[in-house]
């Protein structure tokens, strides 16, 4: 079974991709788009959407990290894509995705959805372009306004020679609106030579069980669940491989926000962890009842150092055994 860290734009950065996977339970991690538009984005682009380039594309805890790209010209994404397993990335990903409207005003993300040839020449351009020792995935959904064209895009996929999709079902009409339709899942990919990743409304390990079983695919990828269950991979791995697991308790979600680079990173300003600790506590309110009373105490904090001290309060290290990552 693999899980792998979605790229949830704007949220899922360098800091939370090592605060997620310093708690576990991750095989691959995938980052926030790169936007393409007309040229070869020079080496500092690539490094700062992806900061583990500089330790071999891999987190602190060593988990692999995939690039992801969105554009919608062919040869100019797979120049960037040659360029991003040059600099250490794990492979690359293409964004057919994103339901952003300023994004697919431009021609990008999940617009592309309506177009399966233009998405498999994209495809086909970055696969011919990359060595096959590197993997070129794809994010889709299901469809644009609705799914009747999502086993032509799945076609395009497979016969352009990606090696894996994740497919997020629902489509850019659904947004992020519940259910996701796993079920949709296995008639798109029967027969098909592909590697097979199911996204959408994983929140608990009974959803992933769930997921797995009307989708018929062993690889899922979360993305807000894990936001708000931190250990949510961690605790998925282990009964799945059914082994004993200590979940992780409100004190040790704490401890490990005040101990990543969310609140260690020197070149961020001032806010930023203010910001970014009252944005994460918006997800973790739906796993733990006490996120709401930790905002409503930092809610008028800016200084990094105001919010750290709140948070001290609560913190508690995790036991230091085979359970636990720190």
């Amino acid at each position: 079974m693999k899980l792998v860290l979605a790229p949830m734009e704007g949220v899922v950065d360098f800091k939370m991709r090592q605060l997620l996977t310093d708690i576990g339970g991750f095989d691959l991690c995938v980052t926030e788009f790169v936007r393409v538009i007309d040229k070869c984005l020079p080496d500092k682009v690539f490094q700062r959407y992806c900061p583990e380039l500089n330790n071999n594309g891999l987190t602190r805890a060593r988990t692999p990290v995939r690039i992801q790209l969105l554009g919608q010209v062919a040869d100019v994404l797979a120049e960037n894509a040659v360029k991003a397993i040059k600099l250490g990335s794990h492979g690359v990903d293409l964004n057919f995705g994103c339901p952003a409207k300023t994004v697919n005003k431009s021609r990008g993300g999940a617009v592309l959805l309506k177009d399966p040839e233009h998405m498999y020449n994209i495809i086909k351009a970055v696969r011919d372009a990359v060595d096959n020792n590197h993997e070129v995935s794809a994010k889709i959904r299901l469809g644009f306004d609705d799914d009747s064209n999502s086993q032509e895009i799945v076609d395009a996929v497979v016969s352009a020679g990606a090696n894996s999709v994740a497919i997020h079902a629902r489509t850019k009409r659904d947004g992020y609106n519940p259910p996701a339709y796993w079920e949709k899942i296995p008639p798109l990919i029967k027969n098909k030579n592909i590697a097979v990743v199911a996204n959408g409304e994983i929140w608990q390990v009974e959803d992933a069980l769930l997921c797995q079983k009307r989708s018929q695919c062993t690889d899922l990828m979360l993305g807000r669940g894990a936001l708000s269950h931190p250990d949510l991979a961690k605790k998925i791995k282990a009964h799945v491989n059914n082994e004993q697991y200590n979940a992780l308790e409100w004190e040790h979600i704490i401890y490990h926000l005040i101990h990543s680079a969310i609140h260690q990173d020197p070149s961020q300003d001032e806010k930023y962890f203010a910001s970014r600790t009252k944005q994460w506590l918006g997800y973790l309110k739906r796993q733990y009842p006490q996120a709401n009373q930790l905002f409503d105490e930092i809610r008028r904090l800016k200084a990094k150092e105001d919010v750290a001290q709140v948070l001290k309060k609560y913190a508690k290290s995790p036991q230091l055994d085979s359970n636990h990552n720190v």
